[in-house]
Order: C-alpha cells, then structure tokens, then sequence
C-alpha cells in the first residue's frame, strides 16, 4: 500500500455517496479497525487504492464502469453497483461525475426484473364479426412466446450466476473478517434465495406453456405460485412483481374475464407508476393492455383514454418513426373505428401507416396489418370497393412473404371474404373463406380457436343464401370447439349461440330461436356490466323473435331495454341507436301505429344521415323502411319517392346483383301494385327476380317471394293460370329449403287457395286454406295474428260458398285472437269486422251488417290518416248496405266521400275508382235514373279497358252492369251485346262451372224472357241451374230463385205439369233455407 494512500478520507467520501445499508455493510466489513483490515485483506485494500484513483479525476468513463462497479461490489456497496449498472445503462453518456452517477436515484439492492413482458405485436382478432377487424392487432402476441422464453430463461440464468458470484466474493472477504458460523449464515441464505428465484422461474415457464396451450387455468395457476415467491423476496413495488400481475391479466383477458384481468393490470399499473419514471416505456406498453381490455368490454372511451397515455409517453421517448408509435396510431384506430368515428379511425390507421410504409419493407406484415384496418373502416363506412382494394393489398403481402399455408393469409382471404358478403357477392365470400379454412385445416390443430371463428364466418354465408341446414352444421362446428377451450361465460360462446338462434329464426322454429338466444344473454349477464353493449345486442335479438311470433307488445318491451342500454354508453348520433329505432319502427308499424312507426324511421333517419355517407346501405334501408310505412297509410307517391331514395343509394354503393338491390324493386313493384298500376309493378318485380336468381342459389326464399310477387300481379289482372305457375314455382322452393312447418309454406298455400277462390273453384281452395291453417297451427301460439288470418281466409270461402254460420263461425275465432293481441283500433281488426259485415249482409242481416261497418270506419278513422283508400272501403261498403236497404241518398253520401278519398290518394285510371263509379251507377240504377248510372258504369269501363287485359273478369262484371242497365230501358238488343261480352270474357278465363257464369245465363235468359223469345230463356236458365247445381249445396237460395224462373218460363210457354214442378222444387228449397 502507497504512502500517500489515505483511507479516511477516501472513505468519507463514499459514505457521503451511498445509501444507509451500504453504509451499515461498509462499516461492518472494515470493523473498528479499518487500517488494519485494509492492510491484511489485499482485495479490499485494492478497492480502496483503485477509488482513489478515481476520486482523484472525479469522472469515469464508458471503458471504466465495469471496473468501477466491481470495486463497489468489492467492498459491498451494492446499491452503489446497482445504480450504476442502471445510470450506464439508460444514459450512456460517456465520461461523467462520480457524484452525478452515485446520486441517480434508484431503490435499495433488490434481486433484477426476471419478467416475460408481452410486446405488442401482430393478433388476428376476427371474433364474431364477418370481418376480422384487427383492431388492436399490435397486443399481446402468443406467437413469439417461444423466442421471448429463451430471451428471458437465458437472462435469469444470467442472473443467478450473478448470484452466486456475488456469494463468491462475499464468503473470500467475509473469512477474512469475520467468523466462520456467520459465513455459513451469509451463503445459506443466499443459497435459499437463489433457490427460489430458480423456482418461480420454473413456473413462470410452466404458465407460458400453458398459455400457449390455451390451458388457462394451469397457466393461472402456475403464474400465482411464481408471484407468491417473489412477493416473498422483493419489495412491495418491485418490477417482477408487476410483470406477474401482467402476465395473470393477460390469462384472464383470454378467459374472456375481464374485470379480473383489469384487476390485476391496475396492480401492475401501480407497481411501475411507483418503481419507474412516468415516461418509463414499460408503462406505455400496459396503458395499451389495459386499453385493449377496456376495448373488449365495449368501453371504447376508457380504452381511448388509455390508448392516449401510452402514446402520450411514447411520443416523448422515441423518434417519429418509431415502430411502437405506430402500433399505438393503430389501436387508437381501432376505438374510433368502434365508435364510428371514421374519418378520426381512418386519420390514426393512415398515420400508422405512414411510419410503417417509411421504416419497414414493402412486404412486412404489419404493413398488411395497416391495409387490413384501412380496409375495414371503408368497409364500415359501405365503402366497399375501398375496402376490397385494402384488404387485398394486405393479401398481396402476406402472400408474398409468408409461406402458403400462413395463418395470416387465411386472415387476408377472410377480410376479403368478409367485404364481398357486405357486397351480397355470397359465392365469392364461400370460396374466399373455404381458402382460410383449408388454411387453418393444414396449420392448425382440429380444435384450435381460429377454426371456430372461420366455421361461424361460413355459417353466416349459408345462412344468407338460405341453406339453413348447413349453416347449422358450421355454427355447431364453432361451438364444439369453443366450448372445449373457453369457459363457460366466454363472450365468443355467446355470439355462437346468438348466430344458432338467428338460423332458427329464419326457419321459423322461433322456441328454439328464443332457447338460444337466452343462452347467449345469460352469458352476458354474468361476464358483462349490465350496460354492456352486448347485453343490449342479446335482447335485441330476443325481441325479433318476439315480432315475428307476432308478439309485439313483448317485442316493443326488449326493444326499449336495448334503448335504455344505448343511451347511456352511446352518444345520440351513434349508429347503433339508429338500428334500434328502424326496429321500433317495424314493430310500431306492424301494431297499426304508423304516426309513432314513422316517429322512429325518422330519427334513425336523423342519425344516419349525420354519421355516414350519403350513399352508405344503411340509409337506404332507412329510407326502405319509411317507404313501407308510407305505403301501408296508403300515401304511395311518398312511399315510391322514398323507395326511389334507397334504390339510388343502393344502385352506388352495392354490386349490380346484390340482393337488397331486388329487395328494393319489390317493394317499388308493391307500391306501384297498391297503386292499380299492374305493368309497372310486374316490370319491377321481374327486375328483382332477375337480380335474386344471380345473386342467391334457386332454392332461396326470396327467389320464391319474386315468384309470389309476379303471381299476385296475375291474380289481380285476372290470369290465373299463369298466377298458379308462378304461385306453384314459389310453392316448390318453399318445399325443397324449409322444414314443412315453416310460415313461408303456409303463406303458398293461402296464395294458391285465393287463386283457385277467384275461379270459383272454391273446395280446391278451402283444400288449401286448411293446409295452410294446418301449417300455422303447428308453429305458432294460438293467439298469434297469423292464425287469425287463416280462420279469416277459411271464413271467406265459406261466404263465397253461402255457408254463412261456418263463415260467421270462423271470423269470430280470427275476432277473439286479435282481441288479445292488439289493440281496438289496430286495422286488422277492422279487417274481420268487414268479413262479417259481408256475411250478416248475404244473411239479409241489414242492421248487423251496419253496424259491422260502423265498428270498421272507427278503427280505421283512429288508426290512418283521413284520406287513406281504406277509408274509402269503408265508406263504400256502409253505403252498399244503405243502397240495399233502399236508402239512396245516405248510399250517395258514402259513396261520394269514398270517391273524394280516391280522387285525391290515386291515379285517375285506377282499378278501385272503377269499382266505385260502379257502385254509383248501382244507386242511380236503383233510384231509376237510368242514364246517370249509365254514365257512372261507362266511366267505370273507360279505366278497365285502359288498365285491363280484355279477359279480364271485371271487364264482364262491368259489361253485365252496362246490360242490365239497358235492360231496364228495355233496349233489348243493346243488353244483350253487353250480356254476351261479359259471357265471352268468362268463358274464356273461368271453369265452365264457375257461378259467374252462371249468373251470366241467368241474365241473357231474362232479357229473352222479357222479349217474348220464351225458348233461348228456358234454355240460358237451364244452363244457369246446370252450372249452380255442381257449385251450390242443394239448399242455396239462388237455387230456389233459378227453379222459380225456369217455372215462370214453362208458365209463358203453358207448359203447366212442368212449371209446377219447378214452383214446387222452389218453394221446397226455400223452406230448408228459412
């Protein structure tokens, strides 16, 4: 030792240097003698020779430090050692001052950070959404768990020979200082804390492991075990320890467990918020994990928030083009995009982009990751050209860079997929996801996750085509494989068992629909706040079920809870409230309520138009939607006008064979038809049947609802051959895609029975009316509205048929059903009371028959507004009943109101003006004004043969008016021209038995009858008795009237025997009646 060496002093400046407990070590190892140690013990006297080299220059620099901090380590200044490693690591700035390096701030000697940090990297996140959105595709990456085990296995073996090292130099200075007992006491528990270090490492391994394994409760286990011995060996806020909350949080956001997950992410937060600086990049790493959290649970504002903080710290530690601050524009991408914030979505994804595009090469995969977002945004916002460009750039690349069988190519072909089911292209989407899925099948293991969410994608695809049985078939696939590996309240069980439910529902088989669906709401109601959004997603689908089993009061009422759930997490322009209000919307206007269903079209209206694009779907469907409501009050040129709206926004933003486009060409085709204007509607619906047979397969349901379309068109203009083609088509793809219980079928039957009911071949259609009731009857409750119809229907062809009690009989149990499910005034109400109107009118029930009618225009004066053609029904059908009971001028008052309804609300060509000028000419026939009922029914054929084919079977109703009219004028010759047109016109589109034919000989024979030519009459009243022979039970009372006649003619003709046995067949007639 030099002469000059001065230890005091040398050692006054290292205890002004280090801590308390480095202090305390110091002094013990030199004792109270420290000259003497110095002199005997040549490692620590060098130490102290080697700081007064140093205190001398008062710097070190980068080639001094490791001598430097084992000089510290030499004479047990561990803290020292400790800040110094850390200052020349994180500074690294050359040559500085002692003082400033022993001053940085660091906690006292604690055993290093160990942890297996989870970076930020590429996760395919597709979930239940036909698109895999990606949207925090930068966390919590289970793929490179492999190369980080290594990384940090390596580091903690590191670490323990460090251990042991320091041990080493401890038990040399230690023998020469103290006693051997003390030693031994010193490296035990070294030994005892190495040991357990050793441990915890070996189950942190196990939890990765499992982790990978997706065995998440071993992984649970194993990382609480690893935390209960560290928690044991550091301090309270020690790094390692935060690492395993981290780590614990990760497992239980994978379990679908989020509050717990945030639980322990809060714990770590905690710990680095006190162990290391605020800017510190650790902490920007689990702002983004707890973001991600928040994110899943629907929070997307918190997730926000914390999104903000991580990049809040990474903008002020790294360069702009930093890798890590494009993962964070990313994920603050992703919320906005959830909160249909587009624009701000598109603004964060572009610049993420931005770094991407001038740090990385062209064909790295986070840069797929960035199109792959972008894409999705434009797909959201209906954009979907832009979309499909995005999504295949990102294809592009991974193909270009990954081996074939890749599993983030299978995404690439799933997100294209996912844009071409948006555009209706389902054949293109099922071959795009086959292409993931032969993906998945080579690289996967049977029951991976990513299998169940590419089985559900397929499902959806099957399902939209209408092959119901195999979208089943893959929804179960999903759920076999989810309800392997996640627990019980896992959020992706939910969604498959929503997705079950909404096939159920298209086949009609509502209980097992609801069954479902309140699987998957139970699930969230035990995993999710009760404000969750998917709690309001489970009791809408809960509530289409309700509307369409008809229950639309229980509907309305989950509907509101939807309502009540987005209000308070939601902004009031959120699209998602827009939904909601189209859904009341359809309820409201299925219960009659047009004024409050147009309330609610309006405001989801309102919305839309502030938030998306003016050519985005969703507004035409908006637009769709008041459309039917305007058609159903009668006001179609509103209605047209607003389906005109969606059909130009629909024509830009979808492919030319999307099947919304067809839907829209129905519904014009439905208002043009309301309106009388068959050809029009005919031309549209046969556009909407060109469109559905290239977008969808020829077995689907909407194929079959073009077909029922075209054929109403035919009924209604009289061709009912080609109605029952087309209605038969319909019927046939109903068989071969649905089970024999669905509605669809029942709604064939009820089709055909009204065709084979306008041909007079009434048991051919009461045949199918009770297949249709039969149908109904096995899948609906027994109060729903469906059946009240079909007991209306059934009521119907009894009337026609005369038998009034089963008629009667049937109307009143349509009555009693609707009674219970809806409301007085709702117009299908109104409906029944007409029908029996009709039949206490044919019983000759005048009174009854008005009083009917009165109960109908009320429901229809409260329920539509004043000018709606219902109205004019219901004014024309009370003054039928006044004509009849003889009083004119109340019959005249009606039926003028009628005419003025239909004046102002239709075409002056319209069929249902024609009927009602008709009637007129009937009240004037019957008041004797003979030429102003003439020229009411010359007004009436006027329109027919404007808007008619020339067969058509109004054209013979009106033409016999004409007859009969002249008839009373006893222009003979001109009745009978008009008699014989009618009976043409039958004859050539009616059975040769139908009744109308019959009435038509009938009327011939009485002209003849009149002018003398007693032969042609018994001839036409034969024809007359033939035809209501086959059609009427034998106790009909025109049966009575027919046998009078032919008696009267054999009277004129003085062939007695024979009119008496007509009179008595007559009279015997009546009676049976009477």
């Amino acid at each position: 030792m030099t002469a000059s060496f001065e230890y005091r002093a040398i050692l006054s400046k290292i205890e002004d240097l280090v801590s308390d407990e480095d202090r305390q070590r110091l002094n013990f190892l030199l004792g109270d003698d420290p000259s003497q140690i110095l002199s005997e013990n040549s490692l620590i006297g060098e130490a102290f020779c080697a700081l007064e080299a140093f205190f001398e220059g008062n710097t070190i620099s980068d080639q001094d430090y490791d001598y430097f901090i084992t000089v510290f380590m030499t004479i047990h200044c561990y803290d020292t050692a400790k800040r110094l490693k850390d200052y020349h690591a994180n500074e690294n700035q050359g040559t500085v001052s002692i003082e400033e390096i022993c001053s940085h701030d660091n906690e006292e000697d604690k055993i290093g950070h160990t942890a297996l940090m989870f970076d930020q990297s590429d996760r395919w996140t597709s979930a239940e959404s036909k698109t895999s959105t990606s949207s925090s595709v930068f966390v919590h990456n289970r793929k490179q768990l492999d190369a980080n085990q290594s990384y940090w296995s390596n580091r903690i073996l590191k670490k323990s020979f460090n251990v042991y090292h320091r041990m080493l130099i401890s038990i040399i200075v230690l023998l020469g200082v103290i006693s051997l007992p003390l030693v031994i006491v010193q490296t035990r528990k070294h030994i005892e804390r190495s040991s357990q270090l050793k441990q915890a490492a070996k189950f942190i391994n196990a939890a990765q492991q499992y982790y990978i394994n997706v065995q998440y409760t071993k992984a649970l286990e194993n990382y609480d075990k690893a935390l209960a011995i560290q928690t044991t060996i550091f301090a309270e806020f020690h790094p390692d320890l935060a690492a395993r909350y981290e780590n614990i949080g990760l497992v239980y956001f994978d379990m679908g467990h989020h509050s717990r997950a945030l639980e322990n992410y809060h714990k770590a937060l905690d710990i680095l918020q006190r162990a290391l600086p605020s800017t510190h990049p650790d902490l920007a790493s689990l702002y983004s994990n707890i973001g991600l959290v928040y994110s899943r649970m629907g929070d997307h504002s918190t997730a926000l928030q914390n999104y903000d903080n991580a990049l809040q710290i990474q903008q002020k530690i790294l360069p702009p083009t930093h890798p890590d601050l494009a993962k964070t524009y990313n994920n603050i991408g992703s919320m906005y995009s959830h909160m249909r914030e587009h624009s701000r979505a598109l603004e964060n994804y572009n610049k993420a982009l931005e770094i991407l595009q001038r740090t990385l090469p062209l064909t790295h995969s986070n840069l797929a990751t960035c199109y792959n977002n972008i894409g999705t945004v434009y797909s959201d916002m209906g954009e979907y050209t832009r979309a499909l460009e995005n999504h295949q750039k990102a294809l592009e690349i991974w193909r270009k860079a990954l081996p074939p069988f890749h599993p983030n190519i299978g995404k690439g072909y799933n997100n294209v997929a996912s844009v071409h089911s948006n555009m209706g292209e389902y054949l293109l989407a099922l071959e795009n996801y086959n292409q993931t899925l032969s993906i998945q099948k080579e690289v996967l293991s049977p029951t991976h996750p990513d299998l169940g969410t590419t089985y559900n994608n397929l499902g959806f695809i099957y399902s939209a085509i209408g092959q119901h049985t195999r979208a089943l078939e893959n929804y179960s696939e999903a759920l076999k494989i989810r309800q392997k590996h996640l627990p019980l309240t896992h959020l992706d069980l939910a969604s498959t068992y929503n997705n079950i439910g909404t096939v159920y529902s298209d086949m009609s088989e509502y209980s097992k629909a609801l069954e479902s669906y309140e699987k998957a709401l139970t699930i969230y109601r035990k995993s999710l706040p009760l404000t969750h959004l998917k709690l309001a997603k489970g009791y809408n689908n809960i509530a289409s079920v309700y509307f369409n089993r008809g229950e639309h009061a229980r509907a309305l009422e989950k509907y509101k809870k939807v309502l009540e759930i987005q209000q308070k997490v939601l902004s009031p322009t959120h699209p998602d409230l827009a939904n909601t209000y189209n859904n009341m919307g359809a309820v409201y206007s299925a219960m009659g309520q047009y004024t409050r269903a147009l309330e609610n079209h309006k405001k989801a209206l309102a919305i839309r138009q502030k938030t998306l694009p003016s050519t985005h779907p969703d507004l035409g469907t908006t637009y769709n939607s008041i459309g039917t409501v305007y058609s159903a009050i009668g006001q179609y040129t509103r209605a047209l006008e607003n389906y005109h709206k969606a059909l130009k926004i629909r024509q830009k933003a979808l492919s030319p064979t999307h099947s919304a486009l067809g839907g829209t060409y129905t519904n014009i085709g439905i208002a043009y038809s309301d309106m009388g204007d068959h050809s029009r509607a005919l031309k549209n619906y046969k556009k909407a049947l060109e469109i559905q047979r290239k977008a969808l397969p020829p077995t689907h349901s909407a194929v079959a609802t073009c077909y029922n379309n075209i054929a109403g068109v035919y009924s209604g203009i009289g061709e009912h051959l080609r109605a029952l083609e087309n209605y038969d088509k319909a019927l046939d793809i109903y068989r071969k895609s649905l089970p024999r219980t669905h509605p669809n079928l029942a709604k064939s039957y009820n089709n055909i029975a009204s065709v084979y009911s306008n041909m007079g071949e009434h048991p051919r259609a009461l045949e199918n009316y009770k297949k249709a009731f039969e149908v109904l009857l096995e899948t609906l409750p027994r109060v729903h509205p469906n059946l009240a119809t079909a007991y209306n229907n059934i009521g119907v062809v009894y009337y026609v048929m005369g038998e009034y009690p089963r008629a009667l009989e049937n109307y009143n149990r349509a009555l009693e059903i609707q009674l219970q499910v809806f409301s007085w005034n709702h117009p299908a109400i109104s409906t029944t009371y007409n029908n029996m109107a009709l039949v206490y009118f044919a019983m000759g029930d005048r009174p009854r028959s008005l009083e009917n009618y009165d109960k109908v225009l009320e429901i229809l004066q409260k329920a539509l507004p004043g000018i709606h053609p219902k109205l004019a029904t219901a004014y024309n059908n009370i003054a039928l009943v006044y004509s009849d009971m003889g009083h004119h001028s109340r019959a005249l008052e009606n039926y003028h109101k009628a005419l003025d309804i239909l004046q102002r609300t239709l075409p002056p060509t319209h069929p249902n003006l024609a009927s009602l000028y008709s009637n007129i000419g009937l009240v004037y026939y019957q008041m004797g004004e003979y030429a102003r009922a003439l020229e009411n029914n010359n007004k009436t054929l006027e329109i027919q043969q404007k808007m008619l084919p020339p067969t058509h079977p109004d054209l013979a109703k009106t033409y016999n008016n004409i007859g009969s009219i002249y008839s009373y004028m006893r222009e003979h010759s001109r009745a009978l021209e008009n008699y014989n047109k009618a009976l043409e016109i039958l004859q050539r589109t009616l059975p040769s038995t139908h009744p109308n034919i019959a009435t038509c000989y009938n009327n011939i024979a009485d002209v003849y009858l009149n002018m003398g030519e007693h032969s042609k009459a018994l001839e036409n009243y034969n024809q007359t008795l033939a035809i209501q022979k086959l059609t009427l039970p034998p106790t009909h009372p025109s049966l009575a009237k027919i046998y009078f006649k032919i008696g009267l003619t054999f009277t004129r003709l003085s062939e007695y025997s024979k009119a008496l046995e007509y009179y008595e067949k007559a009279v015997q007639t009546s009676r049976t009646v009477l």
